[in-house]
């Protein structure tokens, strides 16, 4: 679905294409506490935009976190209750250097609009958005239609999760929709069958009390960048297997049926390294991509800091040394367990002469499947069979919505995770961007599964 340079001005000149772009404009990254100002601008923006459309709305939020927007599109009784989640907080927009536009300000190049959240989630929700609003317009009273949506997703939904108790009678619906996941290569429809889950934390390890001279203290004092080298690298075996005792406990193998309908539609190795730029050869040697994508657990190093990084040299021993870590968690692996695991095998482990802290332990959110032979997998693959000849493909993501599973048992919603990101989109990476056509289809899918749900 190819979309030309004249066919994205055109868009360009749209009512949805001008209200994306200031909803593109808002600093909402929501693990920021200095941007909490643009994320209630953010929140606000969007209650007004859906009273406009139609809904009633309400703001709430939770311990000075970005707001929680719910909103409602009443229906005739006994009309089907459909939730809608989605999320406005995107990603920190560092290294600010690599991007070649402005990152909160939107701009089309070609057929692709770039800025932070033009996809992530931004571009994802607000095209579905305005599907609804078609939709609504057009068809008044026939779906009991429920949109919430958080600031906090990339960030563990901190807020979010605190108010579901409260939220929980507004919530109750047959379906849970979510827009923020893939396409198939080539934006064939694809149909998430399984998401992992996931936690992430910060761990500090301090020696000395200052930074050190490395002549006049070398050989005596601890140095807390090898420290955390040393560390970090003993959470893995030689062969990228986890070796942290205890943290696979009660992992649920996949079905015969969802190994071999995975890696039916596994993508190109090839296609893959020309995509990273590297070889793709993370996680355990002798498993597929698919089943250490989709399947298995990890455990990845998001960040390392310490001592001297800037030009030239700086000869010290660094006092302290920082690590970001996350996992992401399969089926079965219960969260608390895993991070006591994790935690233990760090514990036993500190440097000589080093004290560790572990700090911002956030998400927590475990891993589900969902069975291939649902009801709702099946309406999904005939609507997407009709917007796509080439049909849909099942996947089981490697990402995670932590709040999904959370949403699913509180709302007794039935999940479809459908969305349109691709690889070029570059999530979460300087340089974000979502095609017109991706809006289109994204706006196209929000029509039709209404349509088919109503």
């Amino acid at each position: 679905m190819a979309t030309t340079n004249v066919e994205a001005q055109d868009w360009l000149k749209s009512e949805d294409s001008k209200e994306y772009f200031e909803l593109l404009k808002f600093q909402s990254v929501g693990a920021d506490p200095d941007r909490l100002g643009d994320s209630a601008r953010c929140a606000t923006w969007l209650k007004k935009w859906l009273e406009k459309t139609g809904a009633e709305a309400e703001l709430a939020t939770k311990d000075f976190a970005p707001p929680v927007l719910f909103a409602e599109f009443k229906a005739e009784e006994g009309a089907p209750s459909v939730l809608f989640y989605g999320h406005y907080d995107v990603q920190p927009p560092d290294p600010l250097d690599q991007w070649l536009t402005p990152p909160f300000e939107p701009t089309l190049k070609g057929d692709r609009v770039y800025a932070r959240g033009a996809q992530d989630d931004k571009g994802q929700l607000f095209a579905f958005l305005c599907g609804v609003r078609e939709f609504v317009a057009d068809n008044p009273g026939r779906i009991n239609l429920k949109v919430i949506l958080e600031g906090q997703e990339e960030s563990g939904s901190t807020a979010l999760s605190k108010l579901l108790p409260e939220l929980k009678s507004k919530l109750a619906a047959d379906v849970l929709l979510v827009c923020d996941s893939g396409a198939a290569a080539g934006l064939r429809p694809a149909i998430v069958a399984g998401l992992r889950g996931v936690s992430h934390f910060t761990v500090k390890l301090t020696a000395a009390n200052r930074d050190l001279h490395s002549g006049e203290y070398g050989g005596i004092a601890p140095n807390a960048a090898q420290g955390m080298a040393e560390l970090v690298s003993s959470l893995h075996n030689p062969d990228g297997s986890i070796a942290v005792f205890g943290f696979r406990d009660g992992i649920e193998p996949p079905s015969h049926e969802e190994l071999r309908t995975a890696e039916a539609t596994a993508p190109d190795e090839s296609a893959l390294r020309d995509d990273i730029g590297c070889e793709p050869v993370g996680g355990q040697l002798g498993r597929t991509i698919v089943q250490r994508n989709g399947f298995e657990p990890t455990i990845e190093i998001n960040g390392i800091h310490s001592g001297y990084g800037g030009p030239g040299s700086k000869t010290v021993i660094p006092c302290e040394a920082i690590a970001k870590i996350s996992m992401r968690l399969v089926p079965g692996q219960n969260p608390e367990r895993a991070f006591a695991a994790v935690r233990e095998h760090l514990e036993n482990r500190v440097p000589r002469g080093m004290k560790m802290e572990i700090s911002e332990l956030t998400g927590g959110a475990a891993g589900f499947r969902l069975p291939l032979a649902s009801p709702l997998f099946r309406l999904a693959e005939d609507v997407l069979g009709e917007m796509d000849d080439r049909g849909a493909v099942f996947y089981w993501n490697g990402a995670s919505i932590p709040i999904v599973s959370a949403l699913r048992e509180i709302s007794g919603a039935a999940p479809l995770l459908v969305g349109w990101g691709q690889s070029e989109d570059r999530i979460h990476s300087p340089n974000e961007s979502f095609s017109v056509a991706q809006f289109a289809r994204a706006k196209e899918w929000a029509l039709k599964i209404l349509g088919s749900l109503a």
